[in-house]
């Protein structure tokens, strides 16, 4: 859905559709950013984007689901208390 669309269908809510959006959805949503700047760089029409977009969502939400880094990431954000340590 757009931005426009979810603000529609959560006006009561303050912020925008990402400060609701989990882990995964966030994710997904990086990745769709990077592919989007790469298509129009490529000067692919909209509506050619908008059917890859969808169909990379999809496919990207199927895999990540039961994505274990994922599930330990939302661990980590749901618990404060884990650390990560970066070697």
């Amino acid at each position: 859905m757009t931005a426009k669309e979810w603000k529609q269908m959560h006006p009561d809510l303050s912020g925008n559709i990402r400060d609701y959006a989990d882990i995964l959805h966030l994710v997904v949503l990086s990745n769709l950013e990077v592919l989007n700047a790469s298509m129009v760089d490529n000067k692919i029409s909209q509506s050619d984007r908008l059917e890859k977009l969808n169909t990379t969502a999809r496919r990207e939400l199927e895999q990540l689901i039961n994505d274990y880094n994922i599930a330990y990431i939302e661990n980590v954000n749901k618990d404060k208390s884990i650390t990560i340590k970066m070697d």
